[in-house]
């Protein structure tokens, strides 16, 4: 089970730090694959920011107790 909690923590990060540098303007990517109208993002969105930070904070506390439970004999 602890190893499920590190992958998703581990993806976690990896989400949030793209969305908070997408929403700093630090780091543009280009849609790949649109089912409709898509857009690029234009220049620096708090709110992806903000929502980015959060996921990489969720998704280290979620490494952090993973690596812990794992660490822990049974």
């Amino acid at each position: 089970m602890s190893w499920i909690i590190i992958a998703v923590g581990i993806v976690a990060i990896l989400l949030g730090g793209l969305w908070l540098l997408q929403g700093l303007g630090l780091l543009t990517i280009d849609p790949i694959l649109c089912v409709s109208n898509c857009e690029p993002l234009q220049g620096p969105s708090m709110s992806w920011a903000v929502t980015g930070f959060i996921v990489l904070l969720l998704g280290a506390v979620a490494l952090a107790y993973g690596l812990k439970r794992r660490k822990r004999p049974n």
